[in-house]
């Protein structure tokens, strides 16, 4: 498969999967400030921004609607859905030799229907609108798709942005300190809530439900499953890379990241979850950076051969 195409693909799914995560992080805090009169907005603001990788640029008080603005509806700012949704599409049609006609439609008509901006009374449907465009360019590629290199570039790219996600959900527990959202909250952010009743039958401590989100192999937003989903890709893509030991750099970094959660005890991790948190997305950035050097080469020249005479 040509570097391009893949690239494409690797991205397509990294950027349909941070579109999501985002719409959810972004549901479940500013749902939060309007419930709980006692949190300080901007502070709030503030940390939520940093914990999506962005940071206030002036000294002005920050309100829900300037966090809304900024990422969800602001296509030029590299963290927002809004961008998500239209370098998604940009990929594709890139690819589009490869990409399906049903997957280019859904990209296009989500690119196409992306407000500027969203009423503060409609912040709830419009992300709920922007899980269920994701869900249905996931769900196309999915059903329609041959699990072949192309199929595992996407589904590498979501993994790795998946784990990357979780991670921010998870860091925002402790945004507003003992005003964070609940556990129940987090759960049902991603979707885990009735999962996690059905595992572990009982109200969402904090143990239970932060050892459900990072080690449950079962649950496939869980940061381990996430994990593992990239591990077998790249194990798909290179089956002869792991003939002499793990010589690939991407999942070094992965199986040590791996190790890590499996063999530390959930309880240290929860004395500094948000340390930690930082440290999972420095080792997904990582991760993403090597397969680029790996797969996707930018600065190969090519080098024209001509015939021996």
């Amino acid at each position: 498969m040509l570097s391009r195409i893949a690239e494409s693909l690797f991205w397509i799914g990294r950027y349909i999967e941070r579109s999501d995560g985002t719409a959810r992080i972004l549901d479940v805090h500013l749902q939060l400030l309007l419930e709980d009169p006692w949190i300080d907005e901007d502070t709030a603001c503030r940390a939520l921004l940093s914990v999506m990788g962005s940071e206030a640029e002036s000294d002005v008080p920050l309100g829900r609607d300037d966090v809304i603005t900024l990422l969800a509806v602001d296509r030029k700012h590299p963290a927002s859905i809004a961008h998500s949704v239209a370098a998604a599409r940009e990929n594709a049609r890139r690819a589009r030799e490869i990409v399906s006609t049903e997957l280019w439609e859904a990209l296009n008509h989500t690119n196409a229907r992306m407000p500027h901006r969203v009423a503060s009374d409609k912040t709830h449907e419009f992300f709920r609108w922007v899980r269920d465009r994701s869900a249905l360019a996931i769900g196309v590629v999915d059903s329609a798709t041959s699990r072949d290199e192309a199929w595992h570039f996407f589904a590498l790219g979501r993994a790795i942005e998946r784990a990357d996600m979780t991670a921010r959900l998870l860091a925002t527990r402790s945004l507003t300190e003992a005003s964070g959202p609940s556990w129940t909250t987090i759960l049902r952010s991603c979707g885990g809530y009735e999962a996690y009743l059905r595992s572990y039958r009982g109200v969402p401590s904090s143990e239970s439900a932060a050892e459900f989100l990072l080690l449950d192999r079962l649950f496939p937003r869980s940061i381990i499953s996430s994990v593992i989903r990239a591990e077998e890709s790249l194990r798909e893509i290179d089956p002869s890379a792991g003939r002499v030991g793990v010589t690939d750099q991407a999942r070094r970094l992965l199986g040590q990241i791996r190790s890590e959660l499996e063999y530390r005890p959930i309880s240290d991790i929860l004395v500094d979850l948000t340390g930690h948190m930082e440290h999972l997305q420095a080792v997904t950035s990582s991760t993403s950076e090597a397969i680029r050097a790996r797969y996707f080469p930018t600065s190969v020249v090519p080098v024209w051969i001509g015939e021996v005479s």
